[in-house]
């Protein structure tokens, strides 16, 4: 970590990190005025830093003091085929599993969809919905950031430089809960969402949604069960462009929204019997 730490410092603007890599390569053939995270233009970078062997940087997916962490180095298929994260945090499996290609997936890390801040980001929305927390590291020290504190604005985010995402905190549900993810595009298979929307309800009556793709960074807002959908979705504030108009987005959105909340209702029935099942094991 101090090696990587002290070649991200002594290269500044012109280094750039590779995880999984694919943002990145696109990216960097795309365009010539590559940006970094604070969005200043710096060119073309004259180092790329290879992070998956960095000792101190994890691969794994672990549970404990109440949360599950997942590392900076696991990737989408690491995500979807987590029991864990199946039982507890299934709208976020989902979201992982239709990030581009099983061939992406293999390479593409959790970590590294959040740098690249892309308002259309699959999986921002379930991570902001079950208030997930990044743990950050410099050469100077480490620092929690809540992720709806993360995203400034389209590829933007609060890393400062020589700063890195080491891992990501997901709090573990302390009542039953349940969450969907669901998304519109044009085509099935690869491509960038139109429309993406995670809803989280919870035994409280308390209902979040999280969307993407409908404004310039993903974004949260909490309502309770009943409430009109035109309170969940007034915030948003789509583009038109080549993938569907402002118009269109604004209308689907408040229909995906719905279809979560279902699902996301179905789910926490689902929880409620797991736990009254549960209790009633204990108590024979």
């Amino acid at each position: 970590m101090q090696e990587l730490f002290a070649l991200l410092t002594a290269h500044g603007g012109k280094a750039r990190l590779l995880s999984g890599g694919t943002d990145l390569l696109v990216r960097m053939r795309k365009d010539p005025t590559l940006a970094d995270g604070a969005g200043k233009a710096t060119g073309q970078p004259l180092v790329v830093i290879d992070l998956k062997r960095v000792s101190g940087l994890d691969a794994r997916i672990t549970e404990t003091d109440g949360r599950i962490r997942i590392g900076a180095r696991a990737v989408m298929t690491d995500v979807v085929d987590n029991k864990r994260l199946r039982e507890l945090f299934p709208a976020l499996v989902e979201a992982a599993r239709v990030v581009g290609s099983v061939q992406i997936r293999n390479r593409a890390t959790l970590a590294g969809n959040l740098c690249n801040a892309s308002p259309a980001a699959d999986t921002a929305p379930p991570l902001l919905a079950h208030d997930a927390t990044l743990n950050l590291a410099s050469g100077s020290g480490s620092r929690q950031v809540p992720l709806h504190e993360f995203f400034t604005g389209p590829g933007r985010t609060v890393l400062a430089p020589g700063e890195i995402v080491a891992s990501i905190d997901l709090p573990l549900p302390t009542v039953p809960t349940g969450g969907a993810f669901g998304r519109l595009t044009r085509r099935h298979g690869v491509d960038l969402a139109i429309v993406s929307v995670c809803c989280v309800a919870r035994e409280s009556g308390e209902v979040r949604f999280a969307f993407g793709a409908v404004g310039a960074r993903p974004f949260v807002v909490t309502t309770g069960q009943g409430a009109p959908m035109g309170d969940a979705v007034k915030d948003a504030s789509p583009i038109s462009d080549l993938r569907a108009s402002a118009d269109y987005r604004q209308a689907m959105l408040a229909v995906i929204a719905r279809r979560t909340l279902s699902a996301a209702n179905m789910r926490l029935q689902e929880s409620r019997g797991r736990q009254t099942a549960g209790g009633t094991r204990d108590q024979t």
